[in-house]
């Protein structure tokens, strides 16, 4: 994306010229505007020719300066009407803690696809910070510094069904269960 200046005016008052490479199709597409237009009617005009044509673009790249390109990048969300969905987590809420996301790497004595993740829900004892949260980790994370990114955490969502209630495993003083069978009953739709 790059801004050519300094044109005649054309009958439509416009004396400069927009220039915006598609690094995925190699397009080049060029739109006449005038210098003086803000963020909001450049935002409104990359929408109106270019979106409609090739999607929203992953990333833009500029030789404006990032202050220019963070505000074009706010104003065409504010055109396009995405907001982000703003997440508040408090003292007392349960997140599951995310592990390490590197490839190859034992964790929790699974290796490969089937490792976890994330680990249990722990409880969020205080906020460090707008971004940070210390957590109650047990004896055996204590090697673990307790204050985690938000970025480490996922909100635990209680699920009753999820409990296994104690009274419906008899275990025997031997350590030993009972097998039940049962039978499971085809029903017709």
């Amino acid at each position: 994306m790059d801004f050519a200046s300094g044109f005649p005016l054309t009958p439509t008052k416009k004396d400069s010229v927009w220039v915006i490479v598609d690094r995925v199709t190699k397009s080049t597409y060029f739109i006449l505007i005038q210098m003086g237009f803000s963020l909001q009617k450049l935002a409104k005009l990359y929408i109106s020719e270019i979106v409609r044509l090739r999607r929203f673009p992953i990333s833009i790249i500029s030789d404006r300066d990032s202050r220019f390109t963070s505000q074009l990048w706010k104003k065409l969300h504010e055109a396009l009407d995405l907001k982000k969905r703003d997440i508040e987590y408090s003292v007392g809420d349960f997140m599951f803690l995310k592990v390490s996301p590197s490839k190859k790497v034992l964790r929790f004595n699974h290796k490969g696809k089937l490792s976890l993740r994330f680990i249990r829900p722990y409880q969020i004892l205080k906020c460090v910070g707008p971004v940070a949260f210390q957590l109650e980790l047990p004896p055996e994370l204590d090697r673990i510094h307790d204050v985690f990114h938000i970025s480490m955490l996922r909100q635990y969502q209680s699920d009753p069904s999820h409990v296994v209630s104690i009274e419906e495993i008899e275990v025997r003083l031997d350590l030993t269960f009972e097998e039940v069978r049962f039978w499971i009953e085809m029903l017709k739709f």
